[in-house]
């Protein structure tokens, strides 16, 4: 018999294309292949990709290079570039890069073993075409045994933000079934998994028939207690009441949420086309905040979009005072081809763009040393996650909340829930030690 042929995948960007990955290696299984960690050995190397920001792709194209060189070696190999990158820059991924045998974007995977046993024969693939129905619903990713699992829920974004090629990229809004949804999460609890992260775009905006998002947060935090349910990502516009109770009432729907504001300027949430005012924004916050108290909150924001002035830029300072994000992903405004965005001018200077960029990280990170203070002295749940990526005598885990904590290992083990008394904090991580209690201590609320 032959040797079974081997594949060898590396991941770029967000958690939807990590869930992707987990979908294509269960496409490529299923097909007769095997997953293996070493490229060199590998007979198709697919790199999945981000089309988010000007340097993930730059990444990726330094990468590509990498993989040129071991095709050089081993001439059979089939290199294939998935995701993002390959729908947005096909025609140039195909004649640019001449040592690139397929092109395959998100909507496609399926075609993949068909396209690679092409490609071993000579045959060049591309498969990029946007689809209105394809979820992979019926399709079970292939994970690795672990404590946390991404679930993706739905597929593209209606939303169209003037600066976001997800629209262009991953297509319209679809939804998978709650049946399935709730299914693969009881299997993961039944493999031992500890928690999951339902994903989408816009998970708000998530529909199968009747039931709506907070109607599948419910079902999947019933399905097992001890199992933390969390989410991402939240569009401002679509975070209902509803929603907000749901959160509220389940005590394994985990109290964090990530709901990405952009700017503090109205004008700039105008040409953003966020549909929302950063009034309607504070008052969603604040609604938030009474419904579930000691919510953990963080957002996106970027610098220098098009046309922001300085008295832009200090109405994102004065919101994010305001807000008290305990953290803040945080970028430069970058153009991005098809998108509104990209015909305006980018007239920000980059000099400009990075001092604001840094004013935004500076501020953001005393208010998360001042909200992780408040921690200190407190008791606070982890699930322990693995060894301390600084000291093999440490472990670390995260609250409920989303909080990295670090702690010295005390006979516990990864997957257990431990209480820590917190004792010290940075802008980042929670640092303390195994607390001596017996009855449950609520986790940091």
């Amino acid at each position: 018999m032959s040797p079974q042929k081997q594949f060898y995948i590396e991941t770029y960007g967000c958690q939807m294309n990590m869930a992707d990955t987990e979908v294509v290696q269960r496409i490529m299984h299923d097909a007769g292949y095997i997953a293996t960690n070493d490229a060199t050995h590998a007979d198709a190397i697919f790199v999945n990709t981000c089309s988010v920001r000007d340097n993930a792709e730059q990444r990726i194209y330094g990468r590509l290079g990498d993989f040129s060189r071991y095709k050089k070696e081993r001439p059979g190999t089939i290199v294939g570039v998935l995701g993002c990158m390959a729908e947005r820059l096909r025609k140039d991924l195909m004649e640019s890069e001449s040592f690139v045998d397929l092109v395959v974007g998100p909507d496609e995977y399926r075609k993949l073993p068909v396209l690679v046993e092409a490609a071993l024969e000579g045959e060049k693939g591309i498969a990029v075409k946007l689809s209105r129905v394809e979820n992979y619903d019926d399709i079970v990713p292939l994970r690795t045994d672990g404590l946390s699992a991404w679930v993706s829920i739905m597929r593209g974004c209606d939303k169209f933000c003037t600066y976001c090629v997800v629209p262009f990229t991953r297509g319209r809004e679809r939804s998978r079934t709650l049946h399935n949804i709730v299914k693969e999460v009881e299997e993961l609890s039944a493999r031992g998994f500890k928690e999951v992260t339902l994903l989408g775009q816009n998970v708000n905006s998530y529909r199968d028939e009747n039931f709506d998002f907070a109607d599948l947060l419910i079902r999947t935090a019933q399905v097992d207690r001890t199992m933390r349910v969390r989410f991402t990502t939240s569009h401002p516009q679509d975070m209902s009441e509803k929603l907000i109770d749901a959160i509220a009432a389940q005590e394994n729907i985990c109290k964090y949420i990530h709901l990405p504001v952009q700017s503090g300027s109205d004008r700039i949430l105008e040409l953003m086309n966020r549909t929302y005012t950063a009034s309607h924004y504070l008052a969603l916050v604040q609604k938030i905040k009474t419904a579930i108290p000691g919510i953990s909150l963080s957002t996106d924001i970027i610098s220098g979009f098009p046309t922001e002035t300085e008295d832009d830029h200090q109405r994102t300072l004065e919101l994010l005072r305001e807000v008290e994000y305990d953290g803040a992903f945080t970028f430069k405004y970058s153009p991005r081809e098809n998108t509104k965005a990209f015909a305006m001018t980018d007239d920000v200077p980059e000099e400009i763009k990075t001092r604001r960029l840094n004013e935004i990280i500076e501020l953001q990170r005393a208010i998360s040393v001042r909200q992780n203070s408040a921690m200190i002295g407190r008791h606070v749940e982890v699930l322990v996650e693995g060894a301390s990526k600084k000291s093999s005598k440490d472990f670390c885990g995260r609250t409920d909340t989303n909080k990295m904590v670090v702690f010295p290992k005390n006979g516990d083990a990864i997957g257990d829930y431990i209480h820590i008394a917190i004792e010290r904090v940075n802008s980042a991580t929670l640092f303390g030690r195994q607390a001596h209690i017996i009855q449950h201590v609520s986790v940091d609320r």
